[in-house]
């Protein structure tokens, strides 16, 4: 059965249809051309997964209770967004970490990150779960490591955690919040920390290194199970590995330029996945800029953790 329903766009009317999601492959869920559709965020409380497409300057939603969609134009490069305790969101644009509420739409500036480094921009983010807000930066000419990672606790103030980076990626906490996965997205590394009560951070070390021929480290999620997960920039993949940094199993994704992926719906048991279509686009990528869902039978049965909201 084919489902179909149209994509309401505040900047412009389009329509594009939702194909029936196939048993052995991940199906397209939004169409094609996100120039860099990254930072999926479940929320159940909207029972909707939210993403941006950074360089195109939006953020999207898919409401799953009836697959309708939207998008929203935002003044500037959207690197994330996150739930709040308090009520809707927070979002990092550019260098600067707003509140946002979207009935009716709102952005208010809160604080800036690095406002004395031009050449940087924020780039993802996630809370962990006694609320507080990670999330780094990245150097936009891809050439210095000028970059950081950095804790924000409720009352806004903000610790810078570990540096210097080129492209910071992720992160992800284990399960018992003992433990924070991390890219270092340039050198093809993703690493480990011990993650104490406090938010502070020790022992940190190589989780795995990807070879030269499976892309570049990007998004990453932790499942139920304590499986880390992994998105392979042009890699036209996903990869969950066990807590010793052990490769599990893969997933191709028919788009090379992957970006991210969450866990979503109600059994935490969809898992979506962001794509990119950043120039030059080869002509065997068709769906490049895709938002994908991974039928549940590559999953192998695993389900997602909650998703936790900023507590300030």
């Amino acid at each position: 059965m084919k489902i179909t329903r149209r994509l309401a766009l505040m900047s412009a009317a389009a329509a594009f249809a939702l194909p029936a999601i196939a048993a052995e492959t991940p199906s397209a869920r939004s169409p094609g051309g996100a120039i860099l559709g990254e930072g999926p965020l479940w929320s159940a409380r909207d029972n909707t997964l939210y993403w941006v497409d950074i360089r195109g300057k939006k953020l999207n939603a898919l409401r799953l209770a009836d697959n309708s969609a939207q998008s929203w134009d935002m003044p500037d490069l959207i690197d994330w967004i996150v739930l709040r305790q308090s009520g809707g969101f927070l979002v990092g644009i550019l260098r600067t970490v707003h509140a946002l509420t979207l009935e009716p739409f709102k952005l208010t500036p809160l604080f800036e990150i690095e406002a004395d480094k031009t050449d940087n921009r924020l780039n993802d983010a996630k809370v962990d779960a006694k609320g507080r807000l990670w999330t780094g930066t990245m150097h936009m000419p891809f050439n210095q490591k000028t970059a950081a990672l950095y804790r924000i606790d409720a009352d806004l103030s903000v610790h810078q955690m570990d540096a210097p980076y080129l492209c910071t990626n992720g992160p992800a906490f284990s399960r018992d919040g003992k433990r924070m996965y991390h890219n270092e997205t340039s050198e093809g590394l993703v690493y480990v920390f011990d993650m104490a009560a406090d938010g502070s951070l020790s022992g940190k070390r190589v989780f795995t290194k990807f070879a030269e021929d499976v892309g570049s480290p990007d998004g990453l999620t932790v499942d139920a199970d304590d499986g880390i997960w992994v998105a392979h920039y042009n890699g036209s993949r996903i990869s969950r590995y066990t807590t010793d940094g052990k490769l599990d199993f893969d997933i191709r994704i028919p788009a090379k330029q992957v970006t991210s992926m969450t866990f979503a719906g109600a059994g935490l048991d969809r898992l979506f996945v962001t794509t990119a279509a950043q120039p030059p686009v080869d002509a065997d990528d068709p769906q490049a800029g895709t938002l994908f869902e991974v039928p549940a039978l590559l999953l192998r049965g695993h389900r997602g953790l909650p998703t936790n909201a900023f507590a300030g």
